[in-house]
């Protein structure tokens, strides 16, 4: 479950030996008084909520943004803390998603999708999938997937295996480049099937390695990740993926 803040922090990390994160009482009159003005603003600013317990942050100085595994994340230098959050802007616009997106943009030029391994209809909604056989969310994925084209949802899955995380992830996803039935054998696979022998071939290889080489380029750190219209979803978010399915469905409707 992931949660959403208003220009605030959702996970804070204190790096080396930062001093901890409790805050101290203030007793300067000025800062007292900047405090204060603070609460005021925010209260001021964002009327729909309701704050309590507002004091000083752990955070101090500058905080910059950068990307890692796909995901936006902040730095902040002088008190060593790493943040992963959401940050809105006083109109309720999330910054960070969109920063995300935008990161999400400038990777997917990097993919040249023909070389992914496609699973689904031609013509249905496309999104780009980096996952791991062994992995239990991205099974919950694919059951998921199964489950949306049984209601006449379905997707084209442009399929980049991850074999870095699990140690059998790398033979299983050759196995699957090797089956004469790649998009069945990725399903059994994916169902929990262990054949007594995974199949082995040059090009199996050759992709599982070509693979690796765009999960690299790309950042991929965890499974699944997905790329659905541009946009980078981190993880199993049912939420997000019914969304995007209901859009293309609307769409879809609209040109009947």
């Amino acid at each position: 479950m992931r949660a959403n803040c208003f220009h605030t922090i959702c996970a804070v990390f204190a790096l080396g030996a930062a001093a901890p994160v409790i805050a101290q009482a203030q007793t300067d009159p000025a800062l007292e008084a900047a405090l204060d003005e603070a609460q005021q603003q925010l209260q001021q600013t964002f009327t729909n909520l309701t704050f309590e317990d507002f004091g000083p942050s752990p955070v101090k100085g500058p905080i910059y943004q950068a990307s890692a595994g796909g995901r936006i994340i902040y730095y902040a230098p002088e008190s060593e803390h790493l943040l992963f959050a959401a940050v809105y802007d006083s109109n309720g616009l999330n910054l960070t998603a969109l920063a995300q997106d935008a990161a999400a943009r400038r990777k997917l030029a990097g993919i040249d999708t023909s070389k992914a391994l496609a699973i689904g209809p031609v013509g249905a909604p496309q999104v780009i999938e980096f996952t791991d056989p062994d992995c239990p969310y991205c099974r919950a994925l694919d059951r998921f997937w199964a489950a949306k084209a049984a209601e006449g949802k379905p997707v084209r899955r442009l399929i980049f295996f991850v074999s870095g995380i699990h140690p059998e992830a790398a033979a299983k996803g050759e196995h699957i480049h090797c089956s004469p039935d790649k998009e069945a054998a990725f399903h059994a696979i994916y169902s929990g099937a262990a054949p007594d022998q995974l199949r082995q071939c040059a090009e199996g290889a050759a992709r599982i390695k070509a693979d690796a080489a765009v999960v690299s380029k790309i950042g991929v750190s965890g499974t699944p990740t997905i790329i659905a219209d541009g946009k980078l979803v981190s993880g199993f978010q049912q939420a997000e993926l019914e969304e995007f399915l209901s859009s293309h469905q609307a769409q879809a409707n609209a040109a009947r």
